[in-house]
């Protein structure tokens, strides 16, 4: 049942991943973990390859290939099992059989391997994971707009995440908090998103490292009257983050999402009432008219990072 389950998904999201991996960093990917298998069955050239089978059989495994690509396999499956959405899937695979291929290129001949090695250098220098750029209702804060936005009106609850492009985590949850705006964002609660990578003086003031080591990439904050209220993860006294899985289910339970989505919908609807009666009547003398704030459209896209 689950087989069919995961295959019935694979089916309807086919089309979606078909143009995903059309991208030039996935057919990369792609040829870079198959590598290995390729040179070792390529007609030609496989019959001049070094192995160690029985029957002398160039252009099959040998046993001990079989063994690491079966602990691939392995690492694989147990590295996946937290993984969140199809992008850390697949970045797994691609990562680990890089690995392997270079174990695998240097055991067959050294001057394999340090060209395979050499071709993963360049590739991790040149190619980037494309960013994703999905349908969201996201504002994207810069060093000089973030306080003045979350001070703007104490009426709108922020969450806001910490992030930072070269970040392979980061670049994993953004459909998971894309998809989370699309769904909680009102005018009463917003989300926002601040590169910390870009803007160091941001990691500072809010305390967010960017230390790979620190593990605090992403980090997803609450504001409410313009002072943060929680963080996930949370960091021990040590600085270091405490393990915290960003997958939908936490966030909208850490975070009370539902609750806080039900209250910015009254709120709303009563700043609506008390707007239209002002309308309806002239201010009454001495007295300020309420004004109230309308949530801006998001001001700095994507394509300026």
């Amino acid at each position: 049942m689950v087989l069919i389950t995961g295959i019935c998904t694979f089916l309807y999201h086919l089309p979606q991943i078909y143009k995903w991996l059309l991208k030039p960093y996935y057919i990369s990917s792609i040829f870079m973990t198959v590598a290995f298998l390729l040179v070792r069955k390529a007609p030609g050239l496989c019959e001049h390859l070094a192995t160690q089978r029985e029957d002398g059989n160039s252009c099959d495994f040998d046993w001990r290939e079989m063994e690491i690509l079966m602990f691939l396999s392995a690492i694989v499956m147990m590295k996946n099992r937290r993984a969140i959405t199809m992008e850390q899937h697949v970045g797994n695979v691609f990562l680990f059989s890089k690995v392997a291929n270079v174990i695998l290129f240097f055991r067959l001949d050294i001057r394999l391997g340090i060209l395979y090695l050499a071709l993963c250098v360049a590739f991790l220098m040149t190619c980037k994971p494309p960013l994703y750029m999905g349908p969201e209702y996201i504002k994207y804060f810069s060093d000089k707009t973030i306080d003045e936005e979350l001070q703007r009106d104490t009426r709108v609850t922020w969450i806001v995440e910490f992030y930072a492009n070269w970040s392979s985590d980061c670049q994993s949850f953004a459909p998971v908090f894309a998809d989370l705006s699309l769904k909680y964002n009102c005018p009463g609660l917003r989300f926002g998103k601040v590169d910390i990578g870009r803007y160091g003086e941001v990691s500072k003031r809010y305390r967010v490292s960017t230390s790979p080591l620190s593990k605090q990439l992403p980090s997803l904050m609450l504001f409410q009257g313009g002072k943060e209220i929680m963080r996930r993860p949370m960091v021990d006294n040590k600085g270091r983050a405490v393990s915290w899985t960003f997958n939908e289910e936490n966030i909208i339970r850490e975070f009370n999402l539902n609750e806080l989505f039900q209250k910015s919908k009254k709120l709303n609807k009563s700043l609506g009432l008390v707007g239209e009666e002002q309308k309806n009547s002239p201010p009454e003398e001495g007295s300020d008219e309420l004004h109230t704030n309308t949530p801006e459209e998001p001001t700095e896209s994507k394509k300026d990072k």
